[in-house]
Formats: C-alpha cells, structure tokens, sequence
C-alpha cells in the first residue's frame, strides 16, 4: 500500500480523504481482489479483525460485529485506526497466502529502520502490560478463539485480518529479569501492509487484549 499514517490518523491523514476513495471504488473489484465476501444486495463486506467478523457496509462504511459476545471489545466499530486498516486493506489490498513464515519486525522490508519506534510503542507496552499478568494475556487470547503456543513462556497466533497472521510471545519478569515480548508476522503481510501499518497493528491487538480484561 502506497498511503501511509502516522499513529495519530485522524489528524494526520483526514479520514474524509480515506472515505472519498472508498465511496469512489468498485465494491465488487475489491470482492475479487481480496478474495473475500461481498453481499451486492445488502452492500456489504465481510471482513474478520483479530477473528471477530464485521460487517462493513459500502459506500459509507458502517461497521457492525456479526457475532456477540459478553465482555469482548469490537475494536472496528469503535478505532479510527481499526476503521482506516479496513479502508486501506479495501482500497489497495491483494489476495496474499502466507508460505507458513514467521517475519519479526525486523524482517519485514524497512523494519530495521523503525524498529526502535516499534519496540517502544509495541513490544515494550505488550511485555509491561501482561509480562507480570500472564492469565490475563491467556484470557484475553482464548477469548479471541486465539491458537495457543510452545513458544516463550506463554504464547499465542491469531489472524489479525483474513489471512494475515501474528504470533504474540511473552516471557514472564520476575524480581531479577523484567518481562519481554515477541511479535512474529504471517510472511504474507509485506505484500499488503507497511511497517506503520504493522505498529499499528500492535495497537489494536494490545488495546483489545486489555479492554478483554
């Protein structure tokens, strides 16, 4: 994707210049591409975020959970950031298979050079928000339909947007050593998204975790 954003979207791109785009696209173009449902009848998208589905309608994107459940967070009806990945992935985004790779940021092209501004605003909050508080993250993941994992001390994957997956490791803190983390990226994502996209990623996933709890 050629548009990019910074972590405050809303203000430093206008959200109108999204929807401009979006109204002015061919809903059943973007069906195709993607790879994913579109009902013409009903003027709507089905798009899953963290294995929530959402509906999202066209040209005027309303978005709606599908499924229910008590205590889960719908972070695509509610984030500005959540509602522009949606944008984004719809105006731009391309049917990608992953190869069954993990990418660590630092993989990912360009990654290197943001890594510090991604470890701060990502890694740093995951390890410090659960690293102490482990059933908590357990929780929030198994809630989500999250596939648990060996990996670290406790570890999940889960599909962030279809097809496109993320593994969450935690390592655990004690008095002598403080907590860590690991995010690890569907090999996949590059052909779809920016490594601010990625950052933002870690966003949306934490906020839920924690709105979860």
């Amino acid at each position: 994707m050629e548009l990019t954003y910074a972590k405050n979207s809303k203000e430093e791109v206008p959200f109108g210049l999204y929807m401009e785009q979006y109204a002015a696209m061919d809903p059943k173009e973007a069906a195709k591409r993607l790879q994913i449902p579109y009902d013409e009848e009903k003027q709507l998208f089905t798009i899953s975020m963290l294995q929530q589905p959402y509906e999202v309608s066209w040209p005027d994107l309303t978005v709606r959970h599908v499924d229910s459940r008590e205590g889960m967070y719908y972070a695509a009806e509610v984030e500005i950031p959540a509602k522009i990945f949606f944008l984004r992935y719809l105006l731009q985004g391309v049917s990608a298979e992953s190869t069954g790779r993990f990418l660590t940021y630092r993989e990912v092209p360009s990654g290197e050079v943001y890594f510090r501004q991604f470890s701060g605003r990502c890694l740093s909050r995951l390890a410090f928000g659960f690293g102490f508080k482990p059933d908590r993250f357990a929780v929030a993941m198994e809630a989500l339909g999250a596939k648990k994992l060996e990996h670290g001390d406790v570890s999940y994957e889960i599909e962030f947007i279809n097809r496109h997956f993320v593994r969450f490791i935690l390592w655990i803190g004690d008095d002598e050593f403080p907590p860590s983390a690991q995010m690890l990226f569907s090999d996949n994502f590059p052909m779809n998204f920016t490594p601010e996209d990625l950052a933002v990623v870690g966003d949306i996933s934490i906020n839920t975790m924690k709105k979860i709890n």
